[in-house]
């Protein structure tokens, strides 16, 4: 049924973020879906079955001419198709990286601004309650900090083969690690000046030039410094492969995962649980002044729930106007700094920002 005052929106690419997408702007009344697009054999949720299904994006994007289109496809498609909807004339949602390159994403941020359509790019961790309070409360504390952040996982079966596709074009370090970069930068507030990678190839299985297991360290401007580590495979271990911890000279703000938490299940990804708040006061004895807080996050929303509050954002962004010029510039900073590590580990140099 159509809605006469939704946005019109063209979903392209329906893995796990697609289909996530998908269902929320199905759920959500501000939108309508005019097509779901991919270029391979998809099972469909039944909800979403009815609607029609297409494999080219350019003819679909010309025929039906969407006032958004979401891009949740593999990465090196991301800039060339983000350009292409700009220019006739949509907005768009775009998954995370923006791009593969960083005069990519600098060409679709362009884009943007000279045609004055939105641009939000899928950093979902934005929209999490949980996150936002860990950001919050590490602020709260003061900087300089210390960033201790990684998510390795551990593969198999259909999601090694996606990961395998995904390292085409893109290394662990620079498709997830945007997420945990933006996540420090909204932290410090200071310029990354300086980034130093290193990685390994432990599989036979991707290309000769590409790793998959890889580490990055930044260094900021007010003197903080950060590490993010990724890695991606069967061979990947379940030991402390999520951990999100940020130190100050004031204390220390930590995600505190469950027990039977499993790196193959998306919504460890963005699971919190508990958020640890450690302050490091102590009195004159040298004990500390107060015992750590434990901040329940029960109630979070799942991975599902995320996707609805991003696909909102979206929606309230074109409808209110909301200004999005630092949200594009925040999204190039993260990506420059996972791509500079890229570049580190293959040159094997540190870069300069």
């Amino acid at each position: 049924m159509s809605r006469s005052d939704s946005v019109r929106v063209l979903v392209a690419g329906l893995g796990t973020m697609g289909l996530g997408h998908a269902l929320a702007y199905h759920e959500n009344p501000g939108f309508e879906i005019v097509c779901l697009l991919d270029r391979s054999d998809v099972v469909l949720p039944p909800v979403l079955s009815h609607y029609p299904l297409r494999r080219a994006f350019a003819a679909a994007l010309d025929e039906l001419r969407p006032e958004l289109v979401s891009i949740n496809t593999y990465s090196d498609s991301h800039a060339d198709y983000a350009v292409m909807a700009i220019e006739a004339g949509a907005h768009v949602f775009v998954e995370k990286p923006l791009a593969t390159t960083l005069a990519d994403a600098e060409r679709v941020v362009a884009a943007a601004r000279a045609n004055d359509r939105k641009l939000v790019v899928g950093y979902i961790l934005r929209h999490h309650p949980s996150w936002m309070r860990l950001i919050a409360e590490a602020r709260a504390l003061g900087g300089p900090y210390v960033f201790r952040m990684n998510l390795n996982q551990q593969s198999s079966g259909p999601s090694w083969a996606t990961h395998k596709q995904l390292m085409k074009t893109t290394a662990p370090i620079v498709d997830c690690g945007v997420h945990y970069l933006d996540a420090m930068c909204q932290i410090t507030d200071a310029r990354p000046v300086e980034v130093r990678g290193m990685g390994l190839r432990l599989s036979d299985e991707i290309a000769p030039d590409m790793y998959n297991y890889g580490h990055l360290q930044v260094l900021f401007d007010d003197g903080s410094v950060g590490w993010y580590e990724a890695g991606w495979g069967p061979m990947m271990s379940e030991t402390a492969f999520f951990v999100k911890d940020v130190i100050s000279p004031n204390g220390s703000v930590s995600i505190v995962m469950d027990n039977d938490a499993r790196s193959d299940d998306v919504d460890t990804h963005t699971r919190t649980g508990v958020i640890r708040l450690h302050r490091a006061e102590t009195d004159a004895e040298g004990r500390f002044v107060r015992a750590d807080e434990l901040l329940s996050m029960q109630g979070e929303p799942d991975h599902q729930g995320l996707c609805d509050l991003e696909q909102a954002f979206v929606l309230s962004a074109i409808r209110q106007d909301i200004d999005l010029a630092r949200h594009m510039d925040d999204a190039v900073t993260s990506l420059r700094i996972c791509l500079a590590a890229d570049e580190s580990v293959r040159s094997q140099k540190a870069v300069r920002l």
